[in-house]
Parts: C-alpha cells; sequence; structure tokens
C-alpha cells in the first residue's frame, strides 16, 4: 500500500511540474490559467506542488487551456539531445485576442515543445505595452536580454531600463512586470529556469 502511494505521489508530482512548465512556457500567471480553465486557483497551486487530488474534468480543462491535449500534459517524454527549432517552425503561444492591440505580444517558443528545464522565448511587445497590473510571480530565474528598442523591468521595487544588446537576471519569486513606454516594438529574447 506504501508503495503505491509513493508511486501515486510521484505520478502528481511530476503531473504538476508539466503543468507549471506549460503554465510558464505561455506566459501565464496562476491567476490567468485558472481563469481560462475554469479551475479553482488552490486546486492549481496544489498541482504544482504535486499535492491534491484533481478530477478527470479539471485535468482536461487545464490542458485544453494550455492548448494541449491530456496525453500531452501527462506526458513525461525527454527533450532530443539535439533538437533543433528552425526560424519558421517557432511555436507561437497564443494570446488573448479580446486583448487591445498594444497589448497584444507576439511570443515566440525557441526551445523544443517537450519538457526541459530551460524555456527561451522571442517576444515582440508593441509601443504602449504594459503588464503593470499583471505582474508575474513564479518560481524561477528569467534572463531578459534586449534584441532591440528598449525595455522597462520592474522587480519588486526596482525599475531598470534597458536598452539593446543589455539583459538582465532575476528570480522570478519577486513579483515583476514588463513595460515598452517608446513608439517602436522592443523584442526581448528571455530565458527561464525552474530554479533559483
Amino acid at each position: 500500500m506504501e508503495t503505491r502511494k509513493a508511486s501515486v505521489g510521484t505520478e502528481l508530482a511530476a503531473i504538476g511540474a508539466q503543468l507549471r512548465r506549460e503554465r510558464q512556457r505561455r506566459g501565464l500567471s496562476l491567476e490567468a490559467l485558472s481563469s481560462r480553465a475554469g479551475v479553482s486557483f488552490g486546486l492549481i497551486s496544489q498541482l504544482e506542488r504535486g499535492l491534491g487530488n484533481p478530477t478527470y474534468a479539471a485535468l482536461r480543462s487545464l490542458a485544453e487551456a494550455l492548448d494541449l491535449s491530456l496525453p500531452a500534459l501527462l506526458s513525461e517524454s525527454e527533450p532530443k539531445q539535439d533538437a533543433v527549432v528552425r526560424a519558421g517552425e517557432r511555436r507561437q503561444l497564443p494570446m488573448l485576442e479580446e486583448q487591445p492591440e498594444s497589448q497584444r505580444v507576439v511570443r515566440e517558443l525557441l526551445t523544443p515543445t517537450t519538457r526541459s528545464a530551460l524555456q527561451v522565448i522571442r517576444s515582440t511587445l508593441p509601443p504602449g505595452f504594459t503588464n503593470e497590473g499583471k505582474a508575474f510571480r513564479h518560481l524561477g530565474t528569467e534572463c531578459v536580454t534586449v534584441e532591440s528598442g528598449v525595455l522597462t523591468v520592474m522587480h519588486g521595487d526596482r525599475r531598470v531600463e534597458l536598452t539593446e544588446g543589455d539583459s538582465m537576471t532575476y528570480v522570478c519569486s519577486k513579483p515583476h512586470w514588463w513595460a515598452n513606454t517608446t513608439d517602436t516594438p522592443c523584442v526581448v529574447i528571455g530565458a527561464v529556469t525552474p530554479f533559483e
């Protein structure tokens, strides 16, 4: 009986880790995923920590909200050693169509879509973009490099202006948000790992 409990715990932890990776890969906060999936914030938080007892319906709703099949959410497949993502084959992460034009960030996944401890995303922020009212806070470490334009990063109480070629690395457990206060697009390469 104890062996079965341990096995279930291990499987639940793997599902929770996969859910967290896929959520972060899409740039969604816990609140945003909860709203999109119609699943409680508490259940998602518990699941990402390898706890709880999610129903089939809850798991299916979470998978659909992440634009995944349920088997893909439950998959434990490892990335290939030499995975190549061609420029024309990048996966574009979903954006909320109801957002105004100035808030529609184009996010391209530069790393493979299979599970990995590293995620790299190329984000194009339109002029006037800000997610100040929706600061992110999650586990992990992020490094951002400005490819073009000017990026404002607010990390806790610290405000930093980054220009072309500048980079910043920060822990994600502290609330953070970005803004493009200029009248030209800003292109940012961001790398995230689940470790702090």
